[in-house]
This record gives C-alpha cells, structure tokens and sequence, in this order.
C-alpha cells in the first residue's frame, strides 16, 4: 500500500528522531506569561525558531492562559510544544467562521482554527488546545496539516469541528477531545490510540474526507467514547467519498446511535465510504444493528492495524520514537 523506501527519506528519518532525543542539540525556549520566560507568548518562541530546522527546538510554555492564534508555519519544522499540565497550559482563541479577519472578510472555517500547526515533525505534550466560540457554528480549536505530527497528553476543547486533522500522518496518544458537530475532521492519515472523545449532547464523532488513494484515513484503537446528555451521537459522516474510519476495541457509551453510521444525506457515500469496526464493547456497541454498509472486521484484519502500520509510510517512521530526551 506504501510506495517503496528510499534511501534519503530513511537518512531523514533517522535524523529526526537523533535530534528529537538528543538533549545536546536541542535547543529551549521557555514561555511565561508573567515575563520570567524567554518569550510572554507562544508565537514569540516559534518565531525564534530556525526557518528550515535540522534540530529539534523545545519550547516549554509555562503555565498559564495564552490566548490568541498561533501559527506554526510549513518552514518552522521540528517544533516541540511542552507544558507542564495540560489542565493549566491552555493556547485558545474565540474565533468562529464568521469573524472578520484584519482585512475585513470572513476567516471561514480554516482561519477560525486557534492553533494551526502546518509544520512536519512536530511534538506536542501536556498542553490543552481550544476554541471556546462555543455553539455558533465551525470554530476550529487544531488544524493539524504536516506530516509525522505527534499529539501525547493533550486536551482538544471545542464544539463544531474541534479537530481538523487534515494532512500527512498524526498520532494522538492518550489526548481528550470534545465536541458536538464532526469533531475531528479532515483527510489526514491519523492514528488516536487510548483516547478519549467525548460528545457534547449528540452530534458526529467523525466526518472524514480521506483520499481515494489514501488506504487509512482515522483509526481509533483502545479508545473510550463517553458523552454529556443523552442525544445519540453517530460515529461517523463522510464529509466526501471514500471516508475512511475504523474503530478496534473501543469502548462506546450508551450515546451512539446503534446505526452507528450516517451517510450525511447522500445514498451515493453509501457505496464509497470505509467505515469498519472491531470488538467494540460497551452499551453503544451494537454490530448487529449498524447500518449495512458498514463493516466488521475479523480479528486477522484488526491484528494487522497498529500505529506502525497505519504511520510508518515509505520512510519506516516510528512515533514512539518521537519524544524528548529525559521525559
């Protein structure tokens, strides 16, 4: 499924997790908002980092509320982000798709996103990501674009479109994310291992838009899907063809719809969209009553997704591999 290595992808590779865990080239950056940082604001530091990076640079974020947007550009690669809690870290923004950008049009739904990361070999841990905009439409709290992007220990707050996972390969380790309408969307190649999504009174997990040539789009394992309110909530809606979602032994709350599945409107999504499942448990599993255009995979098929698998890609990338030296 994966075009074949080659020489100077792996070379990158192996660079990459060499900078990534040597604490002697790294280069920190402390953000305060109280001043006794290098830097008061987030955006400050990642400015200061190298256009081009071959070494990873750690920019620790003290606690605090740092509100406002923040852009990790596609030329700004090898970011570290790292709070020390992801309870009292918190980078947020207000903006919904129909606030007035500086020049006086709408954002739209890609300009609401409070943090946007569109750089590849980023880190992030212990830190909370948020769009409190609330019910008033998209309002994006992560746009995640790049390529070999790791997410550990972090909070995704929002409501509509909380998630926009939507480039290259993401891991997100042991993350909380909330929202109501299609809270993690977009046609990234992501893995969300031991995670928890919670569905704010009913609404779409997922609402996918893999490529057609893309063989995984989100896969979910060991996962827990929890809820505030009783409205059923569905797994998943194909926001365009070939939507692929999978979900390997994942405990599901009472909330999810028993179909399971929405083909958002669209009898044609019903023949494209890869939707599958596997040994879900809980009371909102429920195989028999899914919609039949749906799957269930064996457990042959389950056994063979895993994070290697679904991330590694043409350069064999590892990312638990991807961490910073001494955490």
């Amino acid at each position: 499924m994966w075009p074949k290595t080659h020489t100077s992808v792996v070379f990158l590779s192996a660079l990459y997790v060499a900078a990534v865990t040597a604490s002697a080239a790294m280069k920190q950056l402390i953000v305060a908002t109280d001043g006794s940082g290098d830097f008061k604001t987030v955006q400050e530091a990642v400015d200061a980092a190298p256009s081009d990076n071959t070494e990873h640079v750690l920019i620790r974020i003290k606690p605090g509320r740092y509100k406002g947007k923040l852009v990790v550009p596609k030329n700004k690669p090898m970011v570290a982000l790292i709070g020390d809690d992801a309870m009292t870290t918190v980078l947020t923004n207000d903006w919904n798709a129909k606030h007035l950008g500086p020049d006086g049009k709408v954002v739209g739904t890609g300009g609401s996103t409070s943090v946007l990361v569109a750089a590849s070999d980023f880190l992030a841990e212990n830190v909370t990501f948020e769009n409190t905009a609330g019910d008033t439409g998209q309002a994006v709290a992560l746009s995640a674009t790049g390529d070999r992007q790791v997410f550990r220990n972090c909070r995704l707050l929002g409501w509509q479109d909380t998630l926009y996972a939507n480039g290259g390969r993401q891991l997100y380790d042991r993350c909380y994310i909330e929202g109501h309408t299609d809270f993690i969307f977009g046609k990234a190649t992501a893995v969300f291992d031991h995670c928890e999504l919670r569905s704010k009174h009913g609404g779409y997990v997922t609402a996918a838009s893999t490529g057609p040539d893309t063989p995984w789009g989100y896969i979910f394992l060991d996962c827990k899907l929890t809820a505030d309110g009783d409205a059923k909530a569905f797994l998943g809606r194909p926001w365009r063809p070939n939507a692929s979602v999978t979900f390997v032994r994942c405990q599901m709350g009472e909330h999810i719809d028993p179909r399971g599945w929405d083909n958002w409107r669209k009898a044609e999504n019903e023949r494209t969209a890869r939707y599958a499942e596997y040994a879900s448990t809980g009371l909102g599993a429920n195989p028999t009553r899914r919609v039949k255009w749906s799957k269930q995979l064996t457990r042959e098929g389950a056994d063979e997704i895993t994070v290697n698998s679904v991330l590694g890609g043409a350069d064999g990338w590892k990312p638990a591999d991807v961490k910073v030296s001494g955490r």
